[in-house]
């Protein structure tokens, strides 16, 4: 099974991607965290740092772009592209106020007309080949036969589809039945995205649309480091080497931070998601959510790590989000604030 890990801000930077390529293999490419290009066409300094070669050196990593303007696409993709990286890929179903509010991200599944012109300008000129991630629509599933006809008019390296509308965000059912046509009847590959967790959810996600190329998940490979592997005949993560990688993660965010306490709130954010994997782990989740400094932190997770039997599959502690309903025990607090990547 093609595997891709999805894009998720404050969680899949570059010391992120670099130190789970090392630990846990499987994943065939890291969308990365999405860049807007600015109408000045100048990379900010964050983004480089994501961006640059030297910085996923040996990572099968794919930069993704948010944008409205075509020519801002077309000045960052040959930016990239001289960069040496040979695919880019359109952001279409970033579902955020602010994004959406711009006209970019799913605010343009709403604009067909401006979508097309977009379309038409990028795929006249980019010098890279371009996958696009999209959402069925912007408010109605209904509106992803329409968007479906314009896409099949391009040279699409891949389509990457989330089956919800932009208003659905993260929750509620994914709506499979909708996004059932592109899988059909697509002349490009397509992968799906969403709520991918365990081998069961792409088992049956299989046996429904064989035609599948690819799955993409997010969340679920940051509860579960060792999905990817698994969903590829690999066995489940064994606690040395979970601890292995959140020792080498949050000693390279020291580095990167040169902070202790800024690399502690960094880990907090993945543990919101990882937690999942460790039974029983609501006492110690609650303790990790109250530490204040690092040593706090290190004292709680040598004890997690020490302690609490992993589960099989992680359990969702954030699916509550998804209209699904906690698993038993689980803690709605974890839930992030700021939304995934898209």
């Amino acid at each position: 099974m093609v595997c891709y890990f999805a894009p998720m801000e404050g969680i899949t930077g570059c010391r992120y991607r670099r130190t789970h390529w090392a630990c846990f293999p499987g994943a065939d490419k890291y969308f990365m965290p999405f860049v807007s290009p600015r109408q000045d066409h100048t990379f900010t300094r964050r983004e480089l740092t994501g961006l640059l070669p030297e910085h996923n050196r040996g990572v099968p990593a794919v930069p993704q772009l948010l944008a409205r303007n075509p020519e801002d696409f077309l000045w960052a993709a040959g930016e990239l592209a001289s960069m040496g990286y040979r695919e880019v890929n359109l952001n279409l179903g970033c579902p955020s106020g602010t994004v959406v509010a711009k006209g970019k991200g799913a605010g343009l599944l709403g604009r067909p007309q401006e979508l097309e012109r977009f379309l038409d300008k990028v795929f006249a000129a980019a010098p890279v080949s371009v996958s696009v991630k999209t959402r069925l629509g912007l408010t109605e599933p209904e509106e992803f036969g329409p968007l479906l006809e314009l896409y099949r008019r391009y040279p699409i390296a891949e389509l990457i589809i989330h089956p919800r509308v932009r208003t659905d965000f993260y929750k509620g059912r994914p709506r499979l039945n909708a996004a059932a046509p592109a899988v059909e009847g697509c002349p490009f590959p397509v992968c799906y995205n969403g709520d991918i967790v365990t081998t069961g959810d792409a088992a049956a996600l299989a046996a429904r649309f064989p035609k599948i190329n690819a799955v993409m998940a997010g969340r679920g490979a940051a509860a579960d480091p060792a999905l990817f592997r698994k969903l590829k005949g690999g066995p489940a993560a064994e606690r040395a080497e979970l601890r292995e990688f959140h020792d080498r993660l949050y000693e390279g965010y020291c580095r990167d931070f040169d902070s202790r306490r800024n690399a502690m709130l960094r880990m907090k954010e993945l543990w919101s998601y990882h937690i999942g994997l460790f039974r029983g782990g609501e006492r110690l989740a609650k303790a990790l959510r109250k530490a204040r400094d690092p040593g706090q932190y290190e004292a709680v997770t040598a004890e997690l790590f020490r302690t609490l039997p992993l589960e099989a599959d992680a359990s969702e502690v954030w699916r509550i989000d998804a209209g699904t309903g906690p698993a038993p025990g689980t803690d709605s607090r974890w839930i992030l604030e700021q939304e995934p990547g898209s």
